[in-house]
């Protein structure tokens, strides 16, 4: 089985461009080098002048949220998010009994 990874976090409804572009060349580098799927996230809607972002990551191999830190560190990202950032782990599951 592998795992899913999910973070998920707040940014300012102002930083929302500067942080989209910066996440996504975080995350397309993170694909090229391991070979995993990405994705962000947002939710549409404003909250306290905030946005919930969510990055995925899909098929990752083990200590993944070590190279996601780092990933994060070297992009600038946590310039840009308010408060803590979420981590929760999925496992894919074979349908088939």
């Amino acid at each position: 089985m592998s795992n899913d990874i999910y973070i998920y976090y707040r940014v300012a409804a102002a930083n929302a461009q500067q942080f989209d572009k910066a996440a996504a060349a975080m995350q397309a580098g993170l694909s090229l080098h391991y070979q995993i799927a990405t994705a962000l996230k947002r939710s549409p809607e404003i909250k306290d002048e905030h946005h919930t972002w969510m990055e995925v990551y899909s098929s990752v191999p083990p200590d993944f949220t070590n190279i996601i830190e780092h990933a994060v560190a070297e992009h600038g990202l946590a310039a840009l998010i308010d408060g803590p950032r979420h981590t929760e782990f999925f496992v894919n599951i074979s349908s088939c009994a």
